[in-house]
């Protein structure tokens, strides 16, 4: 009887272990065809994310193209080229650009510059950079800003400005560069605009800020409206020349982004573009003033093959130090790089150069 009643026992006991083995194993398939299709949906979502920012990118047509579409529109219907000046004045739109996908962190060692970012401006992405983000006091630079903002306000480029004793002397005793302008002289705008830009003048951003605007005060605020027109998160200013201010920042981005809507309006691709340039002649100076840009200059005529670099602009203080953001054409495609923060005035025009030929597709 205790024979048989074991065997029963043992019977029933290895029927339930083998039911609880059955239970767990399919508990744990189930378990893994959860993760299976969790991590199938994750990887899902992550391709259709990528594929809508793809597509938004590319979905939004360029403005110069919308122009240049209606111009021709235009044209055909009307024959008309004043209808078609009205067309092109119209206000572009600006998009914020991100990193693209194929974004690379920059880590060449022969590369000085510790703050660097690479904007492909026809695509408006950023296809490599070194702490692109991290806000830099971008000195000189400062005076892109100061270009679009005089460009846009100052109506009539012949318009004259007649510099006085005390801004001047405030300038040299600041011992910032200046364009050469002299006490009692009076220059136009235009000549404004170049002593600005190519020998990086403070005189000329100081003498741009009260014809554009009738003073600093009143133009540092315009520079600040134009950040938030561009939806510039980064970028303050307190000054147009560049002169150090703990609060005057930006980033090597939100630079980039200014120059690449700089070199949008004609007049301001004109100044940073050029390499020299002679002012008119004033009482003051006979033979106007030769101006020279100061990282046309520093290139001494190098390029990189299949590259030009088509306009510029360099920037330096002692907390800034080196600084330059410069305007490229390959083939088809435009890019516009930012280098600050190096130790050497030769480092970012030659980081520059490598830059181009390393990171350009």
């Amino acid at each position: 009887m205790n024979e048989y009643y074991d065997y029963d026992e043992a019977l029933k006991v290895n029927r339930e272990r083998k039911r609880k083995a059955a239970a767990l194993k399919r508990k744990r398939q189930a378990q893994i065809r959860l993760i299976k299709r969790n991590i199938l949906c994750a990887v899902i979502l992550v391709a259709l994310t990528l594929l809508v920012i793809q597509f938004l990118r590319h979905i939004v047509p360029d403005i110069s193209r919308q122009n240049e579409l209606k111009q021709e529109m235009v044209l055909a219907d009307t024959g008309n080229y004043d209808d078609v000046i009205t067309v092109v004045q119209e206000k572009p739109t600006f998009r914020y650009a991100l990193k693209s996908v194929m974004y690379k962190e920059m880590t060449d060692t022969d590369i000085q510059s510790p703050y660097i970012a690479l904007l492909d401006a026809t695509d408006n992405e950023f296809i490599a950079g070194k702490q692109i983000n991290t806000r830099i006091y971008p000195a000189s630079m400062t005076k892109v800003m100061s270009l679009i903002i005089a460009v846009e306000n100052i109506k009539d480029l012949n318009e004259t400005y007649k510099f006085g004793f005390d801004e001047l002397n405030y300038l040299y005793i600041e011992q910032a560069s200046v364009a050469g302008f002299s006490v009692d002289e009076e220059v136009k705008a235009k000549d404004l605009l170049y002593g600005l830009v190519l020998p990086s003048g403070a005189d000329a951003a100081y003498g741009i800020a009260r014809l554009a605007a009738g003073s600093q005060e009143a133009f540092v605020e315009l520079m600040n409206e134009k950040c938030d027109e561009l939806g510039l998160k980064n970028t303050h200013f307190c000054n147009p020349s560049g002169l150090h201010d703990e609060n005057q920042y930006t980033t090597p981005a939100e630079m980039a982004l200014i120059m690449k809507y700089a070199m949008s309006n004609e007049e301001c691709a004109k100044v940073l573009g050029t390499y020299q340039y002679t002012t008119e002649a004033t009482p003051q100076h006979p033979q106007g003033i030769s101006l020279t840009s100061t990282m046309f200059s520093r290139m001494y005529g190098n390029e990189v093959e299949g590259v030009t670099i088509k306009a510029g602009k360099t920037g330096y203080t002692d907390q800034a130090h080196n600084c330059l953001v410069n305007y490229a054409v390959k083939g088809d495609k435009e890019y516009v790089t930012v280098m600050a923060a190096a130790g050497n005035r030769w480092y970012v025009i030659f980081d520059g150069f490598k830059i181009l030929e390393r990171y350009l597709p």
